[in-house]
């Protein structure tokens, strides 16, 4: 079975921007839910798990269609969720490399446009969903929404980093102030996986 994975850092560590209550259901529920609803689904296609779970997408035929939209949903529960952990971090914050700055500066003009952009994207959704900065395959980057659970991997895409705009990542912190919630991810965003993934 896959496993989840470990959130290397405290529930209570990305206070006050994300309280701790908030982080423990986040990983303890929301994620861990995805994830077991996955595994069942797994085993009732007895798969092996012999291969890692991002590649479940181009292997998605090879399930029983009447499950494949609900393995493809868990399959993004889990997975971005992974990635939003990753971006979102207390210690160690990384600013964008040169060269993933270089792109930002290419595509938006500066990190402050990117930023703006990235805000108004998320501001947009309608329901639940991410942006996501992505990695294109001629390596400049670009801005994705994915609603629900979707995910950029589908469309042949690499994901960098997200933020989780469901209502269970910020209602008990900033109710339906999404604009703080937003300004005050800038805050903690976390720019080490992105520039691992960008020199690739």
């Amino acid at each position: 079975m896959y496993q989840q994975k470990p959130l290397g850092y405290a529930y209570q560590d990305l206070e006050p921007f994300i309280d701790t209550h908030t982080m423990g259901l986040h990983y303890n529920k929301h994620q861990a839910n995805y994830l077991n609803r996955l595994n069942a689904l797994l085993r009732t296609n007895r798969f092996d798990f012999s291969y890692p779970m991002e590649e479940l997408y181009k292997n998605i035929n090879s399930f029983q269609p009447k499950d494949r939209n609900d393995i493809l949903y868990n399959l993004g529960g889990v997975l971005n969720h992974n990635l939003y952990f990753e971006t979102i971090s207390p210690k160690e914050k990384e600013e964008p490399s040169s060269s993933l700055e270089q792109a930002i500066n290419e595509k938006y003009g500066s990190y402050e446009e990117f930023k703006k952009e990235f805000q108004n994207l998320a501001l947009g959704i309608k329901g639940s969903g991410y942006v996501f900065l992505v990695k294109k395959k001629d390596n400049t980057i670009d801005l994705m929404v994915m609603l629900n659970q979707d995910s950029p991997i589908e469309y042949g895409v690499e994901p960098l980093l997200n933020i989780d705009m469901w209502e269970h990542a910020y209602y008990l912190n900033y109710k339906n102030n999404k604009q703080e919630y937003l300004d005050n991810f800038f805050e903690i965003i976390n720019f080490r996986y992105a520039n691992k993934q960008f020199e690739k």
